[in-house]
């Protein structure tokens, strides 16, 4: 019978040693929140904003690199001259600013400032992340064209210019106004019309028939996004490649 009891209460033992390993696991793993992988402050074609027009500015204070405009967009000639100042430095001549040739650019303020918002973003789901990008950037705008805003982003993810998550597109250093100006960071109502957009854009709807580029032709200055082929109008908005 002694035997038996012992038996009994090293089994209980073990079961209740089992069961706090896994509560003790489970509540320092967020299963409930979607993790989102670290994403790279590149900047390469594609890319555009105040962090590509610090780009290429310095490479035109620097002599030969650049002589093109500083128009704030990663164009061809930008990555040129990314590759002439990268194979002076001795660095890998991609024609791609990442974290080594920012930090030699003395660009060490893009990385610093995108790691906070990368940092920011860990534990937000596709949906809202993309939901916050719609707000920031079409929220005055029908709901087609939010939803086309949305498949804009999802369209760069599947494209080898771009970085290949939603984050990544979307926190890449100067893309979009919605984070250079706070609003990313502003969570939105699940009821709201732009999660909503940012769904339908998630499951497949994308009403720009595959465009990576998106202006308002009464505000748009740059002479590089005039280039791109117009495939359709939405609202404010044209919509390219």
């Amino acid at each position: 019978m002694l035997r038996r009891e012992g038996n009994a209460i090293k089994v209980f033992k073990c079961t209740a040693i089992i069961i706090l390993l896994l509560l003790a696991f489970s509540s320092t793993f967020p299963w409930d929140v979607p993790y989102i992988a670290p994403v790279s402050p590149d900047l390469g074609p594609g890319s555009a904003g105040e962090a590509v027009m610090d780009l290429q500015q310095r490479l035109k204070n620097w002599g030969y690199y650049y002589s093109g405009d500083v128009s704030g967009f990663y164009d061809e000639d930008t990555k040129e001259a990314v590759k002439k100042y990268q194979e002076v430095k001795g660095l890998n001549p991609d024609g791609i600013a990442g974290e080594e040739t920012l930090m030699a650019m003395g660009m060490g303020h893009v990385i610093r400032s995108f790691s906070a918002y990368a940092q920011n973003s860990s534990r937000i789901s596709d949906e809202q992340l993309l939901a916050r990008a719609i707000n920031g950037e079409a929220r005055g705008e029908p709901y087609e064209g939010q939803v086309a805003v949305g498949a804009v982003i999802i369209n760069r993810t599947k494209d080898p210019k771009f970085p290949k998550t939603i984050a990544g597109v979307i926190y890449q250093p100067g893309a979009f106004t919605a984070v250079s100006d706070g609003q990313i960071n502003v969570p939105i109502d699940p009821k709201s019309t732009v999660v909503k957009a940012a769904r339908d854009a998630l499951n497949g709807w994308d009403p720009t028939n595959g465009c990576i580029y998106y202006w308002n032709p009464a505000t748009a200055t740059s002479k590089w996004i005039w280039s791109r082929k117009i495939v359709k109008k939405i609202g404010k908005h044209y919509f390219g490649k």
